[in-house]
């Protein structure tokens, strides 16, 4: 089990009170028998996908990864850039003839998933455990 992490800032200055906001992406990458786990925390949106879409790519090209699961329990928001990266990486492993499966998403993103047509082509969980299951590894 091979464990790998990564935390994305992003700052942006609110010019009518003059405060910092910080805004960021939790990106936790552990591979479970040739799967890669995925948990997000905090917002995938156009700032933050580049970097994610990096760190993915990262591991698919150096360890030996079958599936993808996508563990969304902390993910607080994402826009259409967070629906491109994930539908580029499920492109990536299906090539590689395997599946993706997404776990524990709230009901705001879910509708997302629903909208984009996504839940035809990736398979939803209840948690990682069930997600495993789904993937035959649990």
């Amino acid at each position: 089990m091979k464990e790998f992490q990564v935390k994305t800032t992003k700052l942006s200055f609110n010019r009518h009170n003059k405060e910092v906001i910080e805004v960021s992406l939790n990106i936790e990458l552990e591979v479970k028998n040739a799967i890669l786990c995925v948990r997000l925390a905090g917002e995938l949106d156009h700032h933050t996908a580049e970097d994610l879409r990096l760190q993915v790519n990262e591991v698919l090209e150096t360890q030996p990864i079958q599936h993808i699961l996508l563990n969304l329990e902390h993910l607080s928001f994402m826009d259409s850039s967070g629906l491109g990266v994930i539908l580029g990486r499920y492109k990536v492993i299906r090539n590689k003839g395997g599946e993706m499966v997404v776990c524990s998403i709230s009901p705001s993103i879910k509708r997302l998933f629903d909208m984009s047509g996504l839940f035809k082509i990736v398979h939803l969980a209840e948690d990682e455990s069930n997600g495993l299951t789904v993937l035959g590894v649990a």
